[in-house]
């Protein structure tokens, strides 16, 4: 007689919402991936430890609360409650762990491309298994010389997709980050800072001149082309984190557990 089928380990990602949204937000936005995608990940939608101490970009579009992970300055080189920020992530992935990796968007993506070199370098989440992949959905540099010199210390090595938005105002410091990964994949999409949907588009209705209809004919191949060549790229980034699955060592622990209660309430 044969032996049981395997069981499979779906990668278990920590995702990291923007600055004030949520975890349900971001659950709903990512929901709307295709469930060629979504059925390969297991995916844990926290909120960030800080009530969003003013007015959110998605208000009228997504209900509140609305949720922070830090707080900065105009220029983003000087942050607030930021370390607790750190432990308040660290004591998430002890509680809700084991984490294989972290996809994180806007304010949650800056933070999940930190984060590796944060662990490799000592200073932060050194309790938890080592990320082994990310994924980073309108990214960018933390720009605080003291932070970065940490987070980018020297070039992340583990698996990385990162989303780029053609009309995104961060699309150049997304653009930049890429240099601090080893083989980084790169999803373009034509939109702005936000998660793009990924086998869904919505099309513009026919126009009435020929020059339009042309136009609208161009856009409507390079969206389906980008957005086919996206689920594409995804769908690769999936089959290449389940190799590193497959080989990593049990337990590939920074340290060990700590003890201690979450933190609902903004950090002070």
């Amino acid at each position: 007689m044969g032996g049981l089928p395997e069981t499979i380990k779906k990668p278990r990602f920590l995702c990291l919402h923007g600055f004030r949204t949520s975890g349900e937000i971001l659950k709903k936005q990512i929901g709307k991936w295709p469930e060629s995608v979504r059925d390969e990940l297991d995916l844990f939608f926290p909120d960030g430890p800080c009530p969003a101490g003013g007015k959110s970009d998605v208000e009228g579009i997504f209900d509140p609360p609305y949720f922070e992970w830090f707080q900065f300055n105009k220029d983003f080189m000087e942050y607030k409650n930021f370390d607790k920020c750190l432990e308040y992530i660290e004591d998430l992935m002890i509680k809700h762990g084991p984490f294989d990796g972290l996809m994180g968007f806007s304010q949650g993506a800056i933070l999940s491309a930190a984060l590796p070199g944060f662990q490799a370098q000592g200073y932060a989440i050194t309790k938890v298994p080592k990320i082994k992949y990310v994924v980073i959905i309108g990214g960018a540099k933390f720009q605080k010389p003291e932070v970065a010199e940490k987070a980018y210390a020297s070039r992340i090595e583990c698996p990385s997709v990162h989303f780029l938005g053609e009309a995104d105002y961060l699309k150049s410091y997304g653009t930049a980050l890429l240099e601090e990964f080893v083989d980084p994949l790169v999803i373009h999409h034509p939109k702005g800072h936000t998660v793009p949907r990924l086998g869904e588009w919505l099309f513009p209705s026919q126009p009435s001149d020929v020059k339009a209809t042309v136009l609208v004919g161009l856009l409507i191949f390079y969206m389906i082309w980008t957005d086919e060549k996206a689920v594409e790229i995804m769908q690769s980034f999936i089959e290449r984190i389940k190799g590193v699955e497959s080989v990593s060592p049990v337990g590939d622990l920074i340290g060990t557990e700590r003890e201690g209660e979450e933190e609902e309430a903004c950090l002070e």
